[in-house]
């Protein structure tokens, strides 16, 4: 099989080319462009396997992405590309609709017509076998949910910010190629993840490079919003389901069952920080927190029930959140080459975004 992986130098993206070559035979494109927070040095660790190649590249560029389903005969794709930062998006969110919206929509139009078994029929609904198209969306389109309950596959979409509603967007997009053209789809949302090679300006990696830096641990608002934690490689592991199990045309929420509040998720990374590496100070990093201005639109919980994946494909997740963090923090700390290279690049551990200081 011949996977292409666009977004692939990202965060979720690399461990997920990583999690592939082990798990399976495959040959795997990885088509990226590289923006900020895209970084090969995600993947240098399998740059000598035969299996993988790098294209730099825009999911918008047709020609390019053309010119790779015939070079590599593509049979599968899982769409990471997106621009993800809601701070970002706030600010700028131009960027994100022309890359999550336009961009999701010109890989299923070469998709589409190079799986398709007859290249005459406009809307041809047989395809070749073994194809499949799975977007790697989020929870945060389905907006904010109150104190209690759960996002289903069946919630309706409210995003809040520019950049869920480009997700969103793109997930109807997806639906529609799948009810009008048959196309072999699925659209997995996760909760939120963490874990190894986390771009510095998402609040656990930002926390752990701010601790052991003595600088300030910024907590938006009250730090009371409620957000459920995935591992990324349990992530991974769900996407490997879903692409080769997932019933065509079905929407599978994968959470990590993990809910925690902002404030708690820092003061447990200070807490493992006071064993593992203590401030010369003896002071502990708890002290460093700092709240700052709330970003506007700001979801207060958003909380996954994943019953229908566990139940259809038979995946769960095998890292808590005590189990993962820990990890989390570690590699961090074992890796703080990284966390300098990525920061010497185009980010320092400012605020991105509006509201920016």
């Amino acid at each position: 099989m011949n996977l292409l992986v666009t977004g692939g130098a990202g965060f979720i993206g690399s461990n997920f080319i990583k999690y592939m070559l082990k798990h399976h035979d495959y040959r795997i494109v990885n088509l990226d462009l590289l923006t900020y927070a895209g970084n090969l040095e995600n993947l240098e660790d399998i740059e000598g396997d035969a299996r993988y190649k790098h294209i730099k590249g825009d999911i918008c560029n047709r020609e390019l992405v053309e010119s790779i389903f015939r070079r590599f005969d593509i049979d599968m794709v899982v769409n990471f590309a997106a621009e993800s930062h809601v701070d970002r998006s706030i600010e700028d969110p131009e960027v994100f609709l022309r890359t999550n919206i336009m961009g999701t929509q010109a890989l299923l139009d070469i998709a589409k017509d190079f799986w398709k078994i007859d290249l005459f029929d406009k809307y041809c609904k047989e395809y070749k076998k073994g194809v499949k198209f799975v977007q790697v969306s989020t929870d945060e389109v389905y907006g904010s949910l109150g104190e209690t309950g759960l996002f289903k596959e069946t919630t309706c979409l409210n995003p809040n910010s520019p950049y869920s509603a480009s997700k969103a967007s793109a997930d109807m997009i997806v639906r529609a190629y799948s009810e009008t053209y048959g196309l072999p789809v699925n659209i997995t949302r996760c909760s939120n993840n963490y874990g190894p090679y986390q771009f510095p300006a998402k609040l656990i990696p930002l926390m752990i490079n701010n601790a052991i830096n003595d600088k300030p641990l910024p907590v938006y608002g009250d730090g009371k919003q409620v957000r459920d934690w995935l591992y990324v490689e349990d992530h991974c592991s769900a996407i490997d389901s879903v692409l080769h199990k997932g019933k065509p045309g079905e929407v599978y929420n994968i959470g990590g069952h993990n809910e925690k509040q902002n404030i708690e998720v820092v003061k447990t990374i200070c807490n493992i920080l006071d064993e593992l590496k203590p401030q010369a100070n003896g002071q502990k990093y708890e002290s460093l927190i700092k709240f700052v201005e709330d970003r506007p639109g700001h979801d207060l919980r958003y909380a996954i029930d994943a019953g229908k994946i566990e139940k259809d494909l038979g995946w769960k997740p095998l890292e808590t959140f005590e189990t993962g963090i820990r990890k989390t923090v570690e590699w961090y700390l074992n890796n703080l080459d990284w966390s300098r290279r990525v920061q010497d690049g185009s980010y320092q551990r400012e605020r991105l975004g509006v509201n920016a200081q």
